[in-house]
This record gives C-alpha cells, sequence and structure tokens, in this order.
C-alpha cells in the first residue's frame, strides 16, 4: 500500500524503538542533498510536497482506525526536521554560500531541538497533537520544527555577536 510506504518513511517507522528519532535521522541527509542541489528553494518545495503527501498518507492509514497518530507514522518527522534546518539553508542561500557547504553545529543544534519540541510538546505542539487527525499529526511536527528553527537562528546570531 502506497500510503502506508509513505507514512512510514519507506518502513522506516518500523525500526525498533524510538521511530520519531529514527524519522528525524534518515531526514537529514536527505535535507544536506536537497540544500546542495537546489538551496533554500528546493527545501521549501519539497516540504511543502511532502507535508502535502504526508498528510494525505497519514489519513489513508488511519481512516476508521482508533489509534490517530501510530508511532511507526514518521513522514511528519521528516518535515519538521526539515523545517528546523529552514533557517540554516535559508541563511547559506541568501548570502550566496557555497551550496554544500553546511553549519554542522546548527545541524545539530536543529535536530537536537527538533526532537525535545517532538517530544515534550509545548504550546502549539501539544495544541495540534490534541486535535486527534490527520492534520494534527502533521501539524504538530511543523509547530515543532518552527520552534526549533527559530531557536536556532537566534542562537546563531548570538553566537555571531558575541564571538565576532
Amino acid at each position: 500500500m502506497i500510503a502506508r510506504h509513505v507514512a512510514s518513511v519507506a518502513g522506516i517507522g518500523f525500526l525498533p524503538k524510538a521511530p520519531g528519532t529514527w524519522g528525524s535521522l534518515v531526514a537529514l541527509p536527505a535535507f544536506y542533498v536537497l540544500h546542495g542541489v537546489g538551496q533554500f528553494p528546493l527545501v521549501l518545495i519539497a516540504t511543502v510536497a511532502v507535508f502535502l503527501l504526508g498528510w494525505w498518507a497519514t489519513r489513508e492509514v488511519t481512516a476508521a482506525q482508533a489509534d490517530h497518530d501510530p508511532g511507526w507514522i514518521v513522514v511528519d518527522e521528516v518535515v519538521g526536521q526539515w523545517i528546523a534546518l529552514f533557517s540554516l539553508s535559508f541563511g547559506l542561500w541568501w548570502m550566496g554560500f557555497d551550496s554544500w557547504g553546511f553549519p554542522w553545529p546548527g545541524y545539530v543544534l536543529g535536530f537536537a531541538l527538533f526532537r525535545l519540541f517532538d517530544i515534550t510538546k509545548p504550546w502549539l505542539v501539544g495544541w495540534a497533537d490534541r486535535r486527534g487527525d490527520p492534520l494534527g499529526v502533521m501539524l504538530d511536527d511543523v509547530f515543532a520544527g518552527i520552534m526549533a528553527g527559530l531557536t536556532v537562528a537566534l542562537l546563531g546570531a548570538l553566537a555571531h555577536v558575541v564571538f565576532v
């Protein structure tokens, strides 16, 4: 079934223990390639496309199911992780830096903060999760990604002021 394949990100969601973390980890090399090939514009287009595809797949696999967000659905983690790294990709693109150059501390921080916000579910992340529908499944990770991305951007700006 195509929807199950999409929702689990080609079966990544069925790996034992911490499927959300696996989904976030698999998002990192894909993001690096997207940024390297087409920089922020391609990253943005791919994120919107995967969000829409993930929303459809989640709706399909959870229809008539008691559990609206089974752990094996990890396409939402891919979208959220990519959003968490938007500020890095956008900044490099805007400043005209090499498309394959990527500041690894920001990459690691974006991953860690996204996982933190996705697991703890503060504010809008928790609100979206409590919706109990396929859009909520996708939106909680979008909001976690936005929070992580804003934090990465803020910390990057502070580091620039302090260390430069």
